[in-house]
C-alpha cells in the first residue's frame, strides 16, 4: 500500500498522475500547504524539504515500508517498482530521465516563478514578471522543439518524462503562455488530456484546495509573506 502526501499543485500532481496510471492500491492524504501543515513534524520526518509530494510505501524493498520524498524522486521510485513508464534499456531509460530532470531542475522552477510573479505576488515587481515570463517562453520553446515529428517527450512512448511536465504545461495561462504560439505542445497537452488516469490524478483533492483561500495566513504558509 502507498500512503500519498499531497496537495493539487503540478509537483502533487505528478505522482497522483502516476499512482492513477499505474492502477496500484493508494491513500491519499492531503497535506494543505496554505495553512502550514508542510511544516508539521510528523511530515517533516519524511519530507525533510517540508515540501509535497511524499509518499510512504508500506511494502518496501525486502517488505520493509520505504519513504520518498522530492517528485522526479517519487516518480522513478513508483515507476522501477512496478517497471511501467520507464523503459528498461539504457539508451531509451536514459532519454527518459533526461527530460524528467529538464523538468525537475529547469522548467519547474521557472514556470514555478512566473506563475508566482504575475500570480501571488502581494506587489507586481515588472522586472521579475518579464525575467520569468521571458523565460517561460524560451522554455516552452524547448519543449515545442522537442515535440516535432514526436507524440511524446522521450524514448517513442508515454513515460513520466510525460507525467512529470504535463501539470506545469497545462497552467500555461498563469504563466503568461499562448499556445497558439507552440502548435506541437498543444497537441501534446491534448493528447496526455484524453487519458482517463491523467484526469483522475488531476483532479484528486481539488475539493480540499477549494475550501482554501490564498489569504494573508496562505502567504505566510507559502512565502513566508
Amino acid at each position: 500500500m502507498v500512503h500519498l502526501y499531497s496537495w493539487p499543485t503540478p509537483n502533487g500532481q505528478k505522482v497522483q498522475i502516476l499512482l492513477e496510471e499505474l492502477g496500484v492500491e493508494y491513500v491519499a492524504t492531503p497535506v494543505n500547504i496554505l495553512r502550514g501543515e508542510q511544516f508539521d513534524p510528523a511530515f517533516l520526518a519524511f519530507s525533510p524539504n517540508n515540501k509535497i509530494p511524499a509518499i510512504v510505501d508500506s511494502d518496501g524493498e525486502g517488505g520493509e515500508p520505504i519513504t520518498v520524498f522530492e517528485s522526479g524522486a517519487v516518480l522513478l521510485y513508483l515507476a522501477d517498482k512496478h517497471k511501467q513508464f520507464v523503459p528498461p534499456g539504457l539508451r531509451d531509460r536514459t532519454e527518459v530521465l533526461e527530460w524528467l530532470f529538464f523538468q525537475c531542475s529547469s522548467l519547474g522552477p521557472m514556470l514555478g516563478q512566473a506563475t508566482h510573479f504575475r500570480r501571488y505576488a502581494a506587489d507586481p515587481v515588472p522586472y521579475a514578471i518579464q525575467r520569468y515570463t521571458t523565460e517561460a517562453l524560451r522554455l516552452y520553446g524547448v519543449v515545442e522543439r522537442r515535440l516535432s515529428g514526436r507524440e511524446w517527450l522521450a524514448a517513442g512512448a508515454y513515460t513520466i518524462a510525460d507525467i512529470a511536465t504535463y501539470p506545469w504545461m497545462v497552467r500555461f495561462r498563469r504563466q503568461g503562455v499562448t499556445l497558439d504560439d507552440f502548435p506541437n505542445v498543444k497537441a501534446w497537452i491534448g493528447r496526455v488530456s484524453d487519458r482517463p488516469a491523467v484526469k483522475r490524478g488531476m483532479d484528486l483533492l481539488k475539493e480540499a484546495a477549494l475550501d482554501t483561500p490564498i489569504d494573508a495566513q496562505a502567504r505566510e504558509a507559502l512565502f513566508k509573506a
